[in-house]
């Protein structure tokens, strides 16, 4: 018997009641359907749909509120809160609320100056429906000491900072002052002293002259200082290394394992100096081979707690720029005492493993020895000693290169996904000018290198991480990995369909992974391979320094650590001081503190990945300048509502299409399919589709690059408009800094 419409509407009322005493429940979080149900014991289709449908109209009625497509919560009792301000040089502000990470957008004239990374408190404005809510800063409680780079102008009645920020986009007002020298052209660093409220423009001073704009030095430690990364090291810590010897003793090799006769050698790349693992090899009389992974024992010479310590925990990792390395450590440990030069006895921190032919390790040892390399390579003699059996070592080599092969497999088979992109590389001149592109692809000289330093690395952390007894495994430093997000993996496989490729979003992490290294093994020799492969790393989480184990899923390891890099990682120099403290029996360490130093390395590795980015775009932008009015093929990219991003076959730079530029018709972004569609002629230019474009602007600055399309013949497929009309970044063109313009009271100081 069909239900009356008085026992339906008894149900869905019934059904919003529990929905309500749910969220209830549950105070300030955020939840979609599917969360609910499962809280509700709902698992039908028409059930999930009730759901679904029931939460919609709590929006609409106002019982609900939905932050995100398909994510619902309380309405906020109070319309006072707390949170993290988000400025944009577009002027579209926002705060991040810390009860719930609502992002709520706050206009200009209701900011009170914050800047980005203030924590501030809010007044939310009365909630309409289908009107965005918006809040008003109502004080800044604790204001960011931050700094900003740019440009410097001197005149005669005015000096000011035009900014390089896309965080700020008004100029800085200096005092002559708090000029510290600078002049017009000057690339300087200037921190924000003032901006009271009812100035347009804040007022701050030098706190550095980099150089001049434009100059190779200054734009690169502009890069650094943009991140907050340093570009000099303190003449104090670098005395304090200098002070430091060898100190490689009779007594203190007596403490270690000798293993100086051992056939001991470096790979790595051509210019590096800081060598900071070695390989060992022996045949022993079993016809087994012993393998040693020896790493440079950092540690015996930086003490807990010394200014060397304190810097190297502050920096936390070396900074891989285009044209330089600026080092953790001063160049005394990192390229001299500490570094595994050839025929120098040097201290180590050794892994060494029984491996029979199959690459079974049959046992290992951990612990303290010293070495004396007999030869260094480079990855190119490396390979050529692979690729032809012949040179120094080769039968050595060439067994290494076996055992590593057979780890790698296995490796995959075991579910580690293999991501092996080509990184960018950059022919540069004595000023620094890059003259050419070229790509570094991964050999098996470079393979061989790393599945020996993720086989120490795995060891070390296992050995640790299971314990010796049955009793709770000891305070630890671990590399994890955490599973990707299910929403990105069914993003990456819809993009990798409109290619041609199959994913599986869903599954056993195995399952997705093989089918993750199929479509990067397919797609090899591709012009799409770069942007998949870019696409597929950007899918998982990122890896990061935590006490929590909770394994490493891309490499497929229940246990992992850093343990091979103590020259370039601090989280390496923790490694090691651990398994110092635990090889000699010690209690665990304090867990809290272990703690704070993983989530500051894990910063500041981000941080320095992007300042590495940011430096290759730069180059990019500078090398493509020189090749202004070029026609080149490219894939598209990315398509967002203000145009296409291609990225150049032949050299993997980037650069924009602007929407503006497409001026042969009116496109409408179709986020869905990833494409721009036009509205009259239904041209659709879409993501992956092969474009030909010639480079139309440089901006070194912003360090950004614009094309436009053209046919086979280099001709434009459709005229660009003037770019003065240019909405570009949301950055108005600047007004005279002398303006003024007054509203509000409150001051920011």
């Amino acid at each position: 018997m069909a239900k009356s419409s008085s026992d339906s509407k008894s149900t869905a009322k019934s059904l919003r009641q529990q929905v309500r005493d749910y969220i209830s429940q549950q105070g300030h979080g955020t939840f979609n359907y599917k969360q609910v149900a499962a809280a509700l014991g709902v698992s039908s289709q028409s059930q999930l749909r009730s759901i679904a449908m029931t939460l919609a109209e709590m929006d609409f009625d106002g019982d609900l509120l939905q932050v995100a497509p398909g994510k619902y919560k309380l309405p906020q009792r109070s319309n006072v809160t707390t949170g993290t301000f988000v400025r944009r040089s577009n002027g579209k502000n926002s705060v991040i609320t810390d009860a719930d990470g609502e992002s709520i957008f706050v206009a200009e004239r209701n900011s009170l100056h914050a800047l980005n990374g203030d924590k501030v408190k809010v007044i939310i404005a009365a909630r309409r429906q289908g009107v965005e809510p918006e809040a008003e800063v109502i004080e800044i409680t604790e204001p960011l000491d931050q700094t900003f780079i740019g440009t410097l102008h001197v005149e005669k009645g005015l000096s000011y900072l035009s900014t390089d920020s896309k965080f700020l986009a008004n100029d800085i007002i200096i005092p002559r002052s708090k000029l510290k020298g600078g002049t017009t052209g000057d690339k300087a660093i200037v921190k924000i002293t003032s901006w009271p409220d009812e100035a347009k423009n804040p007022e701050g001073e030098v706190i550095d002259i980099l150089g001049k704009t434009g100059e190779n030095n200054a734009e690169i430690h502009a890069i650094l200082a943009e991140f907050g990364l340093p570009y000099r090291y303190p003449k104090n810590v670098d005395a304090a290394a200098n002070k430091i010897e060898a100190g490689i003793t009779p007594e203190e090799v007596a403490k270690r394992e000798d293993m100086r006769d051992v056939l001991t050698f470096t790979i790595d790349p051509k210019d590096a100096k800081d060598f900071d693992d070695a390989l060992s090899f022996r045949l022993l009389a079993n016809g087994n081979y012993e393998i040693g992974v020896h790493i440079a024992d950092v540690t015996h010479y930086v003490r807990p707690d010394t200014l060397l310590d304190r810097e190297a925990q502050k920096r936390a990792t070396s900074v891989y720029l285009v044209d330089r390395v600026v080092p953790m450590l001063p160049e005394h440990l990192s390229n001299g005492i500490c570094s595994l030069r050839p025929n120098e006895e040097k201290l180590t921190f050794s892994c060494i493993f029984e491996m029979d032919s199959a690459a079974r390790v049959l046992n290992s040892r951990i612990g303290r020895t010293v070495i004396c390399s007999d030869r260094r390579y480079a990855y190119e003699e490396a390979q050529e000693i692979i690729e032809t059996g012949r040179g120094d070592y080769a039968e050595e080599i060439t067994t290494l290169n076996n055992l590593a092969k057979i780890m790698r497999k296995e490796r995959f088979q075991n579910g580690s996904v293999e991501f092996d992109r080509a990184e960018v590389k950059f022919d540069i001149d004595e000023d620094g000018h890059p003259t050419g592109v070229y790509f570094k692809v991964s050999k098996d000289a470079n393979k061989l290198i790393e599945e020996f330093m993720l086989l120490a690395n795995r060891t070390v952390a296992t050995y640790i991480g299971r314990g010796q007894t049955k009793r709770k495994p000891k305070a630890f430093v671990y590399r994890v990995h955490d599973q990707p997000d299910p929403g990105k993996l069914q993003d990456l496989a819809t993009v990798a369909r409109a290619f041609g490729y199959k994913i599986k979003s869903s599954g056993s992490a195995k399952e997705v992974n093989r089918s993750i290294n199929k479509m990067l093994a397919d797609v090899k020799g591709q012009p799409e391979e770069n942007y998949l492969s870019t696409l597929a790393i950007r899918s998982m989480a990122k890896a990061v320094y935590s006490t929590d184990n909770i394994g490493h899923y891309g490499l497929g390891f229940d246990y992992y650590t850093h343990f091979t890099s103590p020259i370039r990682r601090f989280p390496d120099m923790m490694v090691h001081r651990l398994l110092e403290k635990y090889l000699a029996g010690g209690r665990s360490v304090n867990l809290e503190k272990l703690n704070e130093q993983c989530s500051h390395s894990s910063t500041m590795e981000q941080l320095a990945a992007n300042a590495e980015r940011a430096s290759i775009k730069y180059k990019q932008v500078e090398y493509m300048a020189d090749h202004l009015g070029e026609v080149y093929s490219g894939v598209i990219s990315g398509v967002t509502e203000w145009g296409l991003y291609v990225e150049l076959e032949e050299n993997l730079c980037e650069g924009l299409v602007p929407v503006r530029d497409l001026a042969d018709d009116y496109y409408d972004f179709d986020e869905k399919n990833y494409s721009l569609v036009g509205r009259r002629r239904g041209t659709r230019y879409r993501l992956g589709d092969r474009v030909t474009v010639k480079v139309a602007r440089a901006d070194l600055d912003r360090k950004q690059l614009d094309f436009i399309l053209v046919d086979s013949d280099g001709n434009p497929l459709c005229e660009p408009r003037d770019k003065s009309h240019s909405p570009r970044n949301g950055k108005k063109s600047r007004k005279n800094p002398r303006t003024d313009e007054r509203h509000g009271k409150k001051r920011r100081r």
